[in-house]
């Protein structure tokens, strides 16, 4: 089985969509319209096992200063074989690179995160613009995601 984690393409779009649009009637994601992803694509990850999409995440710059792990999804039979890290390891790097000092996530799954180096903060300490894409979501205003920020510097 040859794995291998690579920047998206155009040609992921629809497959980038299909897994966050199965994803998200489960409430692991938020929704994502097809339009968003191709707007979006150099935000993508993708991890590829034998030429098949197997997970996905995305580094979404919100300002100047951090940026956004969003759209972190594993296929279930991929699960528990540490893609999920290398994609969230591939987004900070990513964000090393552009010299972003903070990384965050919102989270159902806070232990993940901190295994990987993160730690939870209040929501307060993140800048007003994060919440633009919480009115898309069926669970606005009862967030149940817990924020959790990474510091490169």
């Amino acid at each position: 089985m040859k794995t291998k984690i690579e920047r998206a393409g155009m040609a992921d779009a629809r497959k980038i969509y299909e897994i966050i649009r199965r994803h998200a009637s489960s409430g692991v994601v938020l929704p994502r319209p097809l339009s968003v992803i191709y707007e979006h694509i150099r935000e993508f990850f993708i991890c590829r096992i034998d030429g098949k999409i197997a997970g996905i995440a995305a580094l979404h710059i919100v300002w100047e200063d951090i940026a956004e792990v969003r759209s972190l999804v594993v296929e279930e039979t991929f699960r528990k074989q540490g893609m999920g890290k290398a994609l969230v390891k591939k987004c900070i790097a990513e964000a090393k690179k552009l010299d972003i000092p903070k990384v965050f996530a919102l989270t159902r799954e806070p232990d993940f995160f901190i295994r990987l180096g993160f730690e939870k903060i209040s929501r307060k300490k993140l800048p007003q613009k994060v919440w633009n894409d919480c009115i898309n979501c069926p669970l606005f205003p009862d967030c149940d995601e817990v924020p959790v920020i990474f510091y490169l510097k």
